[in-house]
């Protein structure tokens, strides 16, 4: 009759591992993160020691891996990670940016996860007048960086974000946004709230010759 029988014991091993998946990030904890540096240390001892603890400290290298792991980025490459911190560190130790620096360095890896070879990919891109409006809301502390757009236009935008996402998955396609580098991680904190599984990339994450099919765009 075409019926999927599922026994509970996968039911449950599913959830389960939904639930992990989700949560992976917060999972990874400091001592996970040393013994990812001692592995890592066996066969490139002087780029852990350029690394750590003189430019980044465990904490600062764990923020980095955990924002990885929180949008889906395999760390399986820590050696690619290793080697664009170490090159990034040195001009800043903002977590957040030394990230958007590895997501790029990891664009191959970022495009085979989300963009199938020898087809376009359709995607949603922001208007340029978008960028510039959140950028100008940045504001930078000693705590990090944070938004100051006003609540009737984020309410905009996101309205905006629905109804263009919802071309993609009416086509029944992953929900990505396509940003420029500068914007793209302000882009993310401003709708993970409201769009768990939307995908923001930017232009530098995608390899050259990746073919994107823009089916719309984000403008409020």
């Amino acid at each position: 009759l075409g019926y999927t029988v599922v026994d509970p014991p996968s039911i449950i091993a599913t959830h389960l591992t939904e639930i992990i998946r989700q949560h992976i990030a917060e999972l990874l904890t400091r001592q996970d993160v040393q013994n990812l540096v001692n592995n890592l240390k066996e066969s490139n001892p002087s780029l852990v020691d350029e690394l750590t603890p003189k430019l980044l400290g465990l904490g600062e290298i764990q923020k980095v891996l955990q924002n990885l792991l929180r949008e889906g980025i395999s760390i399986r490459d820590l050696l690619t990670i290793f080697e664009t911190l170490a090159d990034h560190a040195v001009i800043s130790r903002d977590t957040d940016i030394l990230t958007e620096y590895v997501r790029q360095a990891l664009k191959r890896a970022i495009s085979a996860k989300y963009f199938p070879a020898n087809e376009a990919t359709q995607v949603v891109t922001l208007d340029p007048k978008i960028e510039q409006e959140i950028m100008a809301s940045v504001k930078q502390t000693e705590q990090g960086a944070y938004l100051t757009l006003d609540p009737d236009r984020t309410k905009a935008i996101m309205n905006s974000v629905r109804i263009e996402t919802d071309k993609l998955e009416k086509l029944g396609k992953s929900l990505i946004i396509i940003t420029s580098p500068i914007v793209r991680m302000y882009f993310k904190k401003l709708t993970e709230d409201y769009f768990k599984d939307l995908v923001v990339v930017s232009y530098n994450e995608v390899e050259s010759n990746v073919e994107l099919q823009s089916v719309g765009m984000v403008t409020a």
